[in-house]
C-alpha cells in the first residue's frame, strides 16, 4: 500500500500548515487554524489560539532545524490521522537525524481545530510524557487510572 499524502482538502491544509511551519511563516500557519486551536503534546503543556501556535513554531522550529514532513494520512472526516517525520538537530549532538511521529487533527469549517501530537523523543524522556499534557481524558471518555 502506497502512503497517503494527497487527494483531500485536509490534506491540503496539513501540508500548508507544515509549510509555515518548516519556514516561520506566521501568516500561513494562522490561515490553517481555527482561532481557538489547540495543540497538545505528550512533553510540555498545550499551545492555544491560533497566532500563539504560529508563533510558538515560529520561535521553537528554528531553534532545532526543525523540518516537518507528512509522511501518511488516514481520513474520517471530521478527523486526519497522519505521521511524520521530522528532520532536526538536537543540541546534545549537533547531528541531524529523524523523529517519527503521528498527530490526530480535527478540523471545524475546513480548518484545523485540535491536534493532538504523539511523538517519543529520547532527549525529552520522562514518565511524564507518557500521555498528552493539559488535555481532559475523563471529560472526552477516554480510559483513566
Amino acid at each position: 500500500m502506497q502512503p497517503r499524502r494527497k487527494g483531500h482538502y485536509y490534506i491540503d491544509t496539513i501540508l500548508r500548515y507544515y509549510e509555515g511551519c518548516n519556514t516561520a511563516d506566521v501568516d500561513l500557519m494562522m490561515s490553517t487554524f481555527t482561532d481557538d486551536v489547540v495543540h497538545y503534546f505528550v512533553d510540555h503543556g498545550e499551545v492555544r489560539g491560533a497566532r500563539g501556535l504560529a508563533e510558538y513554531w515560529a520561535r521553537v522550529g528554528p531553534l532545532t532545524q526543525a523540518n516537518w514532513i507528512l509522511d501518511h494520512t488516514v481520513i474520517q472526516e471530521p478527523e486526519a490521522v497522519i505521521e511524520w517525520s521530522m528532520r532536526w538537530v538536537p543540541k546534545q549532538t549537533g547531528q541531524a537525524e529523524l523523529l517519527r511521529g503521528s498527530e490526530w487533527y480535527i478540523f471545524e469549517g475546513g480548518k484545523i481545530k485540535e491536534i493532538r501530537s504523539y511523538h517519543a523523543n529520547f532527549y525529552l524522556a520522562s514518565t511524564r510524557n507518557a500521555e498528552l499534557h493539559d488535555f481532559d481524558y475523563t471529560q472526552r471518555g477516554y480510559r483513566v487510572m
